[in-house]
């Protein structure tokens, strides 16, 4: 999947990278993806709650090797 800006969240803990997430996305215009990388097991919940209360859309969830990647399209 293509995305417009990339977030190395390895190794943080809730709630850092949808903090981080959160961050990033302010800095990016409307209909941008961001493509976000995390190892915490709790970030799966967090950023399909993130997506419902924000209005951003997740495009996709995906797990690899205890890595977690996430493409969320800024609303």
């Amino acid at each position: 999947m293509e995305f417009d800006k990339e977030l190395d969240a390895r190794g943080l803990n809730c709630p850092l990278p949808i903090l981080r997430t959160k961050k990033s996305l302010n800095d990016m215009v409307s209909g941008q993806v961001l493509r976000v990388i995390a190892t915490d097991p709790g970030a799966v919940k967090d950023f399909q709650a993130f997506s419902k209360q924000t209005g951003n859309e997740l495009l996709s969830a995906e797990t690899t090797d205890s890595e977690f990647t996430f493409f969320m399209k800024k609303k």
